[in-house]
């Protein structure tokens, strides 16, 4: 399991505080939002195959709360638990329709614990207690985190014993069009260099959890134009890399890096832009060991 002493594996430079500046305006990911929804309908596909039934569900990096809808109507009688690091993403996920009128009708019908609670925080150091949740839920958040290794110390921290964790990430296929075009213009780094699925599954077991199950696929989403491609690009977030480029950026250089666009159309004229989707799930385990260091055995009793 990975400790304060272990090495940190950064997966980027990324710069925190300006993953929450991105992200400071809901209105400003709009565009993209077909992506998330369709990854999370993808996510709980795999999700339905696990047979749990939580209590207390987080969605870390819930964004405006898109997947928390989702969550509600899979486990009606849990309290699902959105958290973003971004203030006016959460305040966008407490608004009424949020998470749809069925929360509202929910919260009327179910226990107090029941219903949705919304959380402004970091994913990576969690405002809750060890052993507080049974599903750890998060979509197309992770990639934002320099150091997903903690990450993934912290989030098996929160769950409980034989806690789900089922996440999604950008691999690093995603954006090679656009990294292509980008090399006409410079060389610094203009998107995320993504970490890769058997880096991750390498990474959970570090962290300590059991059974992890690594899978990816590839969509690409086309488009007629390059603005259109360059819109939904930024609407996903944006380039929080410390080392990315600063200043402006010249009209001849602009047009290299659309020309190279341009140069890589499709056999139908449409402009691709290909995005690696990796899932996870893992398991957190029950202890081997008491907090004395003394081994536990456990005995299936036999059947008569």
């Amino acid at each position: 399991m990975a400790s304060p002493q272990s090495p940190s594996k950064l997966s980027a430079p990324i710069d925190l505080s300006r993953v929450r500046n991105l992200f400071a305006r809901p209105e400003r990911i709009v565009s993209s939002d077909f992506l998330r929804r369709e990854i999370a309908a993808r996510m709980h596909e795999r999700l339905s195959l696990v047979k749990i039934i939580p209590k207390q569900v987080l969605d870390a990096g819930c964004g405006p709360g898109g997947d928390l809808a989702l969550l509600q109507k899979t486990y009606p009688s849990a309290q699902i638990l959105g958290l973003d690091g971004a203030g006016a993403m959460a305040r966008a996920a407490k608004k009424p329709g949020a998470s749809g009128s069925l929360n509202q009708l929910l919260s009327r019908l179910m226990p107090a614990k029941a219903g949705v609670d919304i959380l402004c925080g970091d994913y990576g150091n969690l405002p809750l207690g060890p052993n507080s949740v049974d599903l750890l839920w998060s979509n197309l958040a992770l990639h934002w985190h320099p150091l997903p290794d903690r990450v993934f110390a912290e989030w098996r921290r929160v769950l409980r014993v034989e806690g789900l964790l089922m996440f999604s990430s950008f691999g690093p296929d995603t954006f090679t069009e656009l990294r292509t075009a980008f090399a006409a213009l410079d060389t610094y780094p203009h998107t995320l260099p993504f970490v890769d699925m058997h880096d991750f599954g390498d990474q959970l077991v570090e962290a300590g959890f059991s059974t992890p199950v690594m899978d990816m696929e590839r969509i690409t989403v086309t488009y007629d134009t390059p603005q259109a491609l360059l819109r939904d690009v930024r609407a996903l977030g944006g380039n929080p890399l410390e080392s990315r480029r600063r200043g402006l950026i010249g009209r001849a250089a602009w047009g290299r890096m659309l020309d190279a666009l341009e140069a890589q159309r499709l056999p139908d004229g449409k402009l691709g832009l290909t995005f690696e989707v990796i899932y996870g799930h893992a398991f957190r385990p029950a202890p081997r060991t008491t907090t004395a260091g003394e081994s536990i055995v456990r005995f299936q009793p036999r059947k008569p």
